[in-house]
């Protein structure tokens, strides 16, 4: 893409190269109707701060970000009216998620398993998602418990 050569070409902040990589995601998303606008990517990046502050998670890049726009764009759920709207709760969701399972899932395998979720039993709703997820995170936590218990003895 043209716009992204001339923006590589020049020293770009942290946050302008957020941006740059974002907006091209563009490219392959608009193929299911869904564009994000700078003005989005901001909404968006501001969502994905606070959810990190209100979980007390750190996040060096934005890969989770790219993950979930990439995996969710193809949902036929989604659309261009709530796709910013969708994101923010896709954050919200998955940080929550990874607190409950303590980390010991993937990033991509959780995004993968969300967007399952959603297109399926959820037939795209975000608030039955989320009802969903927090029923796989106390089932994923009474598993990890058991399995402790059942090596508790072995040291």
């Amino acid at each position: 893409m043209f716009l992204s050569r001339i923006f590589n070409s020049i020293q770009l902040s942290p946050q302008s190269k957020t941006m740059v990589e974002l907006l091209e995601l563009n490219e392959k998303t608009k193929e299911h109707g869904l564009v994000l606008t700078p003005d989005d990517v901001k909404t968006v990046m501001v969502s994905r701060n606070k959810v990190l502050r209100d979980h007390g998670r750190i996040e060096l890049g934005i890969e989770v970000t790219k993950g979930l726009i990439e995996v969710f764009s193809s949902s036929p759920y989604m659309d261009q009216d709530h796709y910013v709207d969708a994101l923010n709760e896709l954050h919200e969701i998955f940080y929550y998620l990874r607190n409950e399972t303590e980390d010991k899932i993937g990033d991509a395998k959780l995004i993968q398993l969300m967007k399952d979720y959603f297109d399926g039993s959820c037939a795209g709703s975000l608030e039955l998602l989320r009802s969903k997820m927090e029923e796989f995170a106390e089932k994923f936590r009474r598993d990890m418990i058991r399995q402790e218990s059942l090596f508790e003895g072995d040291e």
